[in-house]
């Protein structure tokens, strides 16, 4: 990989990292804070990509240069010499056989070998194929099954709930509110929720959202199971929102043993799943 091609990788690297900043596709590999380093990163690499093409370019002029002045003929103003004896030995030596190690040496000098990089190189371009070609989507219910769920400890406090019969609230701070403060401040009240849809291996339902420390190779799910009036139908993956009241049922996540609440479902609709698909509230 010569450096018009490295130039070239660093420039569609640094493109697409600034394509995926400046839309919605980076909220699916990093939290939405990080933003303002991606664009700088994407800027940096088209810049390095520009200076290296524009150095190379100098290095090409320079080169040139020096062959166009080699290549001159030197120009003498001696006179010519009538002597002969001189004329008789410099064909002589013209005739004489030149010395072959000076001649294999003075090929080597002006052809030398070129060294070529190893092919495996290009391989660096797979990661950038797979960022243009391949966007995948938001982790989901298959990730949020089989990782712990990252409710772990317990809050500090908990704020007071704005009043009025029916509540909003995100998921992260119902499970944290029902697992760890029994449910007090949610008595007598319509909690609505919205969640990812995941079923486990019996079928029991699940809203879950998966939550950020720094990017998603970290993500773990904060999850609620659900009971009451169940949709006889249920598509994992799809987000939902749901209305419902807190209940003291509670389980173990079968794979760190942590606590997962339950909500008892009044009412189910199917929502579109919004812009961020990890929740930002979670502070691990």
């Amino acid at each position: 990989m010569n450096r018009q091609a490295q130039a070239a990788v660093l420039f569609l690297t640094g493109g697409a990292i600034l394509h995926a900043a400046l839309t919605d596709l980076y909220l699916r590999y990093v939290k939405a804070g990080l933003q303002p380093l991606l664009v700088a990163a994407g800027v940096v690499l088209i810049a390095t990509a520009v200076a290296t093409v524009w150095y190379e370019r100098q290095a090409v002029r320079v080169s040139d240069g020096d062959d166009i002045v080699a290549e001159a003929p030197a120009r003498t103003d001696a006179p010519a010499s009538t002597d002969a004896p001189d004329q008789v030995g410099a064909l002589a030596k013209v005739d004489a056989p030149a010395d072959p190690h000076e001649h294999a040496h003075t090929d080597a000098d002006t052809h030398p070998h070129a060294h070529h990089e190893p092919r495996i190189s290009w391989l660096l371009v797979l990661p950038l194929l797979a960022l243009i070609l391949v966007a995948p989507p938001a982790l989901g219910s298959y990730s949020a099954m089989r990782t712990g769920t990252a409710l772990q400890k317990q809050p500090w406090g908990f704020e007071d709930l704005p009043s009025g019969e029916t509540v909003r609230l995100n998921l992260v701070d119902y499970a944290g509110r029902a697992a760890y403060d029994h449910g007090r401040s949610l008595d007598h009240r319509h909690i609505k929720i919205a969640g990812l849809l995941a079923l486990d291996r019996d079928g029991t339902p699940y809203l879950v959202r998966m939550a950020l420390s720094c990017c998603a190779a970290d993500a773990q799910p904060v999850k609620i199971g659900l009971t009451g009036r169940i949709p006889p139908v249920l598509r994992p993956d799809s987000w939902l929102e749901v209305t419902g009241t807190y209940t003291a049922k509670q389980t173990k996540d079968p794979v760190n043993d942590g606590i997962i609440p339950f909500l008892d479902v009044t009412e189910v609709k199917p929502v579109k799943a919004p812009r961020d698909p990890y929740d930002e509230s979670w502070n691990g």
